[in-house]
């Protein structure tokens, strides 16, 4: 059911402190964590507490913490000091989503060009 913990979610797991991460900033609706493969010199993931599959899939179901987590990323850049960055929502495998729990992707500290690949 959407919004509740899933057994075999990751990041459900790293929610409820099963995994450990390294988090950067927590709210009562999000979790902003480094991601363990980065791919810049600032990638961090923030992803909402509750377990929605996909950034598609949150927004139909919840706009506000659609909106939660959307903010949240903009937090991210301003502790992280980035001038600039990119903020990636990847929606179905096709799209390199690996983990069906919505995460946004905050990237920055070098030049991200355009297409991304």
């Amino acid at each position: 059911m959407a919004g509740e913990p899933q057994d075999d979610c990751l990041f459900c797991k790293i929610v409820a402190g099963q995994i450990p991460a390294t988090v950067v900033r927590e709210t009562e609706t999000t979790l902003a964590f480094r991601d363990i493969n980065p791919q810049a010199p600032t990638h961090v993931l923030v992803i909402p507490k509750a377990h929605h599959a996909d950034a598609a899939a949150l927004a139909a179901a919840d706009p506000g913490l659609a909106a939660d987590v959307l903010r949240e990323t903009r937090a991210v850049a301003e502790e992280e000091k980035l001038d600039s960055y990119r903020i990636v929502f990847n929606t179905g495998s096709g799209a390199g989503q690996t983990v069906f729990h919505t995460h946004a992707h905050v990237l920055g500290g070098r030049g991200l060009q355009w297409p991304p690949g």
